[in-house]
């Protein structure tokens, strides 16, 4: 049976997705995908010029969602963001869970990709929001600390439901930064 052009996209990203996770995007090559999927170098080829267009599709959803929750976050001030921003960062954490963890594997050499969006910029602004935009630069340790925290827990791939990690996740935020629970 012949997998339509859209299945066959979707077959590539979410290969690339698994691959890139468990291998680094640099630790991938075009092959490893190609191999994955069960179709030639030259059908992928088709669909995507190269691995950084794959890169950029799975990471399109992750910016317009940090966006989105950004645009939320800007007006909150104080606990009201603080508690924002951790809802908000779980929940993308734990639905872009693969994305993080490309993002962290490779940290240094995707910081600054031109196909992801500005990595430091977005993480400065959440970091801002976490802390409730305080002015003073001590609470942004507790942001990162937090901010990170979340992060490398998701990445982990810990075999726990969702809801357990959504949970504790938003719990251990909540401690580190200082806010009841």
């Amino acid at each position: 049976m012949t997998r339509s052009a859209t299945s066959m996209r979707a077959d590539i990203l979410d290969s690339a997705v698994r691959l890139f996770a468990a291998h680094g995007f640099r630790g991938t090559s075009l092959q490893d995908i190609a191999s994955d999927v069960g179709c030639s170098k030259a059908s992928l080829l088709y669909h995507f010029t190269n691995k950084d267009t794959m890169l950029s599709e799975l990471f399109a959803p992750v910016g317009q969602e940090i966006e989105t929750l950004l645009e939320r976050l800007a007006p909150l001030r104080g606990e009201e963001a603080a508690r924002a921003a951790v809802a908000g960062v779980v929940d993308l954490s734990l639905r872009f869970r693969g994305q993080v963890k490309i993002l962290l594997l490779d940290v240094d050499a995707l910081l600054c990709h031109p196909e992801l969006p500005d990595v430091n910029g977005v993480t400065d602004r959440l970091v801002d929001a976490l802390v409730g935009r305080v002015p003073d630069q001590a609470p942004r340790v507790a942001g990162w600390m937090a901010l990170l925290g979340i992060f490398l827990t998701t990445a982990r791939g810990v075999d726990i439901p969702d809801e357990t990690m959504r949970v504790e996740l938003t719990h251990g935020a909540f401690r580190t930064l200082g806010l009841s629970s």
